[in-house]
């Protein structure tokens, strides 16, 4: 979404920072208790810096493995922060960052009595054993092992790169800055950005964290001054929440200036490039023309959006707008809006009929209609306030729902919510209208069970793609179909059919160890019989994938006519790769492939942008 727990006490064993593992050296360590240590990679080392409280000391050693060298087919780019950007490509000025501030005896006070307690809690309160979904030295092992930020670094390419893909794609996923105080779920993560920038069949490669306020804020604090989110429960929640409504009451932090990650998506949009999370506002990143990432600042449209937005907007490939939404706690518990082309959003549009919060992350479109899910994963507003219990909960008794509302509604009335009883999704594929609208037409992956979700238990999940069709008109369902009996999860289409009818979808095919084995491509025209799995690729015995992104050819008529990237890892090699294939091709053939100069954790959701439009990119203030 290797690593240590503060939870658990020396010896610990198994320390796994980098794959494949290379030579291990002994690095010793004076302290009483760990209770965080900070992940940074230097040009050939690793360094291990930890935080503990000043008191009676013991030795411990630990075996920490340096990485190797760059291997002897990259470069890194030189000058990359001295370079000038070509006028074509305005660079974007970083705000300055607000210092971690002591200006009075007082308030260090108060930063130290804080301090003290989150080690209390972790030495004490946590001690006791962690589930495997939440333990650090599980959630964190192998490949999701947090990796430190790369500056641009030249690659060599096997194969050919399109012209089409002249440009970068860029994924987004979690990745700690520091190893976790206690439990860890994998959605609480500093946001990473994994960048491949293609230019003239060559490629280069860059990690750069997304300095959002809360990883400013923890990196000049140096330890983790942040609840997690989704992990906590009992009575080190309660503990985590109250001392961080302390650092809220005494000044530490300013939560109106965000708490989110951005760890979870991308979008691009209006000359801006944003990375998304749920939690938060967009956050405004810019690439380079040398490769590199830079985090421009959190972005509210010109003060007119609140709080958050979902990391799953949807944009009209017709008309260039944004179908978007925020969720949370307080009611009303779901607010629909969308932005114009010209960047302006509009008002909103509360849902009330949405009576019980539960968790939304993603929607549909169509020509004429938006689509959420209402799922059994019920919201706890109390527990999230108070830190005590879970803030998801799975609601075996509540019978799922979808609700249809017009694009261009103005207020809640037009929401219609029809029930689907089990239908869970979190991530759509596609939508579309049929019989003039009177009815629409649903393509998402269902997860089941759903209460194993929120425990990221992969291995027990299975993701059964579903076609259903709903009544507008009559608000009922009216058909529902399984179209696979594969596990297939991360659909992708080409962007050029979102929210109309499309016959063709990519999708990450899930393996029975919970990763994903390969990619399909799917047929999803109801004459292709039962199974509509068309084309699969799988990239060998313990090498596995993420999410597909399918970029169309300049030249294509073919809806399919263009190539599927992602990024696979090797367990066995410890290597990451850059995997372009043929989307036409009845086996999905790699026409190139990229040897990463470092590994790429598994993730979530990643995005292409042509060379055109990050040419398009502005300053931003």
């Amino acid at each position: 979404m290797d690593a240590i727990s503060s939870s658990f006490h020396a010896p610990f064993p198994q320390l796994n920072l980098s794959s494949p593992p290379p030579k291990a050296t002994s690095l010793a360590i004076t302290f009483r208790t760990i209770t965080n240590i900070r992940l940074e990679r230097g040009p050939d080392q690793t360094q291990l810096r930890t935080h503990s409280p000043k008191t009676a000391v013991t030795t411990t050693v630990l075996t920490v493995a340096t990485p190797s060298p760059l291997p002897p087919f990259t470069e890194p780019i030189k000058g990359k922060r001295e370079k000038a950007t070509p006028p074509s490509l305005e660079k974007a000025a970083r705000p300055a960052r607000q210092p971690y501030t002591r200006a009075s005896s007082s308030s260090s006070h108060h930063v130290k009595l804080c301090n003290s307690l989150d080690n209390l809690i972790t030495n004490f309160v946590e001690r006791q054993q962690l589930r495997l979904s939440v333990n650090p030295k599980d959630v964190l092992a192998g490949n999701n092992a947090p990796v430190g930020e790369l500056p641009p670094t030249k690659c060599t390419v096997e194969g050919w790169l399109p012209s089409c893909l002249e440009g970068a794609y860029i994924r987004n996923g979690p990745n700690p800055q520091f190893i976790p105080m206690g439990a860890y779920h994998p959605f609480d993560g500093d946001g990473m950005l994994h960048a491949i920038r293609i230019s003239g069949g060559h490629a280069t490669f860059c990690s750069r964290f997304v300095r959002t306020n809360r990883f400013n804020k923890e990196e000049e604090a140096g330890m983790p001054i942040y609840p997690n989110f989704f992990t906590i429960e009992g009575a080190a929640r309660f503990g985590r929440v109250a001392v961080f409504a302390v650092r809220v009451l005494t000044g530490q932090i300013n939560p109106m200036n965000g708490v989110g990650l951005a760890n979870t998506s991308l979008a691009f949009f209006n000359k801006k490039l944003m990375a998304l999370e749920e939690l938060d506002l967009p956050y405004v990143v810019q690439l380079t023309s040398d490769g590199d990432i830079e985090t421009v600042g959190r972005w509210d449209f010109d003060g007119k959006l609140k709080l958050s937005m979902t990391a799953h907007p949807k944009v009209d490939p017709a008309t260039c707008e944004i179908f978007a939404f925020r969720y949370g706690p307080i009611p009303p518990f779901l607010i629909y809006f969308r932005i114009g082309v010209d960047g302006k959003k509009q008002p909103d549009v509360p849902i009330f009929s949405f009576r019980q919060p539960s968790l939304v992350h993603d929607l549909a479109i169509t020509e004429r209609y938006t689509i959420f899910p209402d799922t059994q994963l019920a919201m706890k507003p109390l527990a999230i306030f108070t830190g005590l219990g879970a803030p998801f909960e799975y609601d075996a008794g509540k019978v799922a729902r979808v609700g249809i509302i017009p694009r261009y509604a103005t207020n809640k009335s037009e929401m219609k919510w029809v029930e689907v009883p089990g239908f869970n999704f979190f991530h759509s594929v596609n939508a579309w209208d049929e019989k003039g609208g009177e009815e629409v037409v649903l393509v998402v992956a269902n997860v089941m069970p759903v209460e194993y979700l929120l425990e990221m238990r992969m291995d027990l999940l299975h993701f059964c793609l579903e076609m259903v069709r709903i009544n507008v008109r009559e608000g009922k369902l009216v058909g529902r179909k399984p179209l696979t009996a594969t596990s297939l999860e991360f659909g992708v289409i080409n962007p050029k059919f979102q929210g109309i009818k499309n016959r063709y979808a990519f999708m990450a095919k899930g393996d029975s160890n919970g990763k994903f084995s390969g990619i399909v491509k799917l047929d999803l025209d109801p004459a292709g019989g039962n199974d509509c799995v068309v084309a699969a690729r799988s990239f060998g015995e313990r090498c596995f994938a993420g999410e597909p992104f399918f970029v169309g050819k300049e030249e294509g008529r073919d809806e399919d006519d263009g190539y599927v990237l992602t990024y696979t890892h090797d367990e066995g090699s410890g290597e990451s790769r850059f995997v372009v294939m043929d989307a036409k091709s009845p086996t999905l053939d790699i026409v190139a492939s990229v040897k990463l100069p470092q590994r790429v954790p598994y993730g979530f959701h990643g995005l292409f942008v042509s060379e055109k439009d990050l040419r398009k990119q502005k300053n931003w203030k």
